[in-house]
């Protein structure tokens, strides 16, 4: 995918009647660099550049689309695979064991935990995916955004990423993100004890045409799951994980009552208890019914028509 990007703005560049060293005066970049894009040699190019490529060839955002794949093309294929399936989904259900999803991440909170971690090789690397990250959050804007369903360890809300002022601000976004009618978020508090996804995360997703597949991820390393008995395994078990945590509204309040500082691990309902006012919430709010059994699995959400 670099070498096509490489080859589109050669041609382009060439049309233009520009030399390299023109390109780079118009795009505030060295003509060595030109010349590193055009051969696919050297560090990839930015979103930055990308844009300002474009905008210099008029490209009517063909090389903003083409950088996308090139951005992709650094990560592994199974890596590469989970990205092209969320950008379909119509519905994202995720359990996060550490930080707050991408989708809800602010800039604040993105640029601290992006800031770190052992592939980080540049400042320039760690805007490119920075940028990425936040671009990826435009599709819960769109007209076709998915329906969104977390399940938060309680961990993520104790964390500081940032400090303490950025993690508020985050705290924040979190309950303006779960006032949206596609987007409901959930809490896992710590008396939940064990379960099947400790020390990781786990993300469903429905696709346009009905398929499922699963994707589970670590510090360093992830596993794409298409296997349909396998992504009904942990469709169960992720419905376990939204029946063992508080109900919307009351997790809500734990988000709050951290945010301001006076949770101090105050008793939350029994597990029997949370099932009866969960099941009372989706009564209320014409959901179906939670399913009985010792798993406590709870019908799972579908999207929209």
């Amino acid at each position: 995918m670099a070498a096509l990007f490489g080859s589109r703005v050669r041609r382009l560049r060439t049309a233009a009647g520009l030399t390299q060293a023109e390109l780079g005066e118009k795009t505030h970049v060295v003509s060595t660099r030109i010349t590193q894009v055009e051969r696919a040699s050297g560090a990839r190019p930015t979103l930055e550049l990308a844009r300002a490529l474009d905008a210099a060839l008029g490209a009517d955002d063909l090389l903003v689309d083409l950088w996308a794949y090139v951005y992709r093309e650094g990560f592994p294929d199974w890596s590469r695979a989970f990205m092209a399936h969320s950008e379909r989904a119509v519905a994202v259900a995720q359990y996060v064991a550490h930080v707050v999803p991408g989708l809800l991440q602010t800039e604040e909170y993105a640029r601290a935990l992006l800031s770190v971690g052992r592939t980080l090789r540049s400042d320039a690397q760690l805007e490119e995916r920075l940028t990425a990250r936040m671009g990826r959050q435009a599709r819960l804007r769109s007209s076709d955004r998915p329906d969104l369903w977390v399940v938060l360890d309680e961990a993520v809300l104790q964390r500081p990423i940032g400090g303490r002022p950025v993690m508020r601000r985050q705290l924040t976004r979190l309950l303006e993100a779960a006032a949206e009618p596609h987007i409901t978020v959930q809490v896992l508090p710590f008396d939940q004890g064990e379960h099947d996804v400790m020390g990781g995360s786990l993300t469903l997703l429905t696709l346009p045409e009905g398929a499922e597949v699963a994707y589970t991820e670590g510090a360093h390393y992830g596993q794409l799951i298409e296997d349909p008995a396998e992504v009904r395994s942990f469709a169960v078990t992720y419905d376990r994980l939204r029946a063992a945590a508080l109900p919307p509204l009351m997790s809500l309040g734990m988000i709050r009552s951290v945010m301001e500082g006076n949770h101090r691990g105050a008793s939350v309902p029994s597990r029997s208890e949370r099932r009866r006012l969960a099941q009372e919430q989706l009564q209320q709010s014409g959901g179906r019914r939670l399913r009985g059994g010792g798993g406590g699995r709870v019908s799972r959400p579908r999207p929209r028509t």
